[in-house]
């Protein structure tokens, strides 16, 4: 089993990182990522304690494939699961803890979108729930795996703490970016004013 661990970091006295760690089948760390958006919203005042890592979008060969890692509010940003894919990664998890109202709808649109874009499984992890005292909302689960077509294949309930167990065929991965040329027909040389814009 590999292993993806979200953690509390602390790199020094009060310098503090949202990440998660990468445990190997056979128990060996392979390395971390670090949330690389922060935000800063009702509920999730994160800017208060972490800093924006900047893991310069590591892929870790594990004992079954290349894996990514992003972090809950990370999903928003589509640059980063681009990054992933184009270093490598086949699968994606995305370790989350996000509570109802509009995230909900937009939980089974990005990421699926994000897997089909390039060509990448993801699985798409959230709890379920009510945390007292801060009660900032409930907790919508619905952890499912997608696949490299943006179709879930598998889905957690609402609201209950399961676990998920699905097989995926990586052959897949392979399968649909032959199928789907998008990083053939990418044209970086067009892209540097995204990095201009603010």
């Amino acid at each position: 089993m590999v292993i993806v661990a979200p953690i509390y970091e602390q790199d020094i006295t009060g310098v503090y990182y949202n990440a998660a760690a990468v445990i190997d089948a056979d128990g060996s760390y392979l390395g971390k990522y670090r949330k690389t958006h922060i935000p800063q919203v009702a509920g999730f005042w994160e800017k208060f304690f972490f800093k924006p890592g900047a893991s310069n979008w590591p892929v870790f060969q594990t004992a079954f494939c290349k894996l990514g890692v992003y972090i809950c509010y990370d999903r928003h940003f589509p640059e980063g699961w681009r990054a992933l894919a184009l270093r490598g990664a086949e699968y994606i998890v995305n370790p989350s803890a996000t509570v109802a109202g509009v995230s909900e709808y937009l939980w089974k649109l990005e990421q699926p979108a994000a897997a089909a874009a390039n060509g990448v499984f993801i699985g798409a992890v959230n709890r379920v729930g009510r945390e007292a005292p801060w009660d900032i909302g409930e907790f919508y689960g619905q952890s499912y795996v997608v696949n490299p077509r943006g179709e879930i294949e598998a889905i957690a309930s609402r609201d209950k703490d399961e676990l998920l167990v699905h097989e995926i065929e990586m052959d897949m991965v392979r399968e649909m970016r032959d199928k789907w040329q998008f990083f053939r027909d990418r044209r970086p040389d067009t892209y540097g004013p995204l990095t201009e814009l603010n």
